[in-house]
């Protein structure tokens, strides 16, 4: 705190001091109603509402410290957590009632070849697919050219390079289909496989 303090002429140290003090009075209202404590950007910047400047579907949010790039098409009442990365410079769709956890990266190029050709080759890029229901677990990545199926599991630290089909769950690096899931109405069972 000495520090920043240093750093700052009276009327700015006052300002200083406001935020701290936003912050602290905020925080302690986050945890009484939400149980949960929340860096002051994502305190005081509406996830929903920045959801709908990108033109998500209604119902979605994602979090302030999101990266977004490129053609990004995201369904209704999706959850997008903290620390993602969601690239639709080749063009990405994700459908409704997904959820991208924490730290999830979604790529839709890569500029592997252009790094070893000395820039001789271009960067590539190729578009993205993720159905409705699919949940994508913590720190899974997603490559360019890649389609996920509806209903679908994605577990956490997943590398998915190849497509998906619907109602499968995959795990691993790379990701390899591990069970499926089976929805009938309200009830929801997931078979792995032997």
């Amino acid at each position: 705190m000495d520090r920043k303090k240093a750093l700052l002429n009276k009327k700015s140290l006052s300002l200083y001091k406001q935020i701290v003090q936003l912050h602290s009075e905020l925080d302690v209202a986050f945890q009484d109603q939400f149980s949960r404590s929340l860096p002051l950007n994502e305190i005081l910047l509406d996830r929903w509402e920045r959801a709908k400047k990108l033109g998500f579907g209604t119902g979605t949010s994602i979090y302030d410290n999101s990266f977004v790039f490129g053609d990004v098409k995201i369904g209704q009442n999706c959850w997008i957590g903290p620390f993602t990365i969601v690239d639709g410079s080749g063009g990405l769709e994700i459908g409704d009632f997904c959820t991208l956890s924490v730290g999830v990266q979604i790529y839709t190029h890569d500029n592997i070849k252009q790094t070893l050709s000395s820039g001789k080759l271009p960067i590539e890029r190729d578009s993205v697919k993720i159905g409705h229901n699919v949940y994508i677990g913590p720190n899974a990545i997603i490559t360019k050219g890649v389609t996920i199926g509806n209903y679908c599991v994605i577990g956490a630290n997943s590398f998915v390079k190849k497509n998906v089909p619907n109602n499968s769950i995959v795990i691993g690096q790379p990701a390899v289909i591990k069970g499926e899931t089976q929805i009938n109405g309200t009830s929801i069972e997931f078979h792995y496989f032997k």
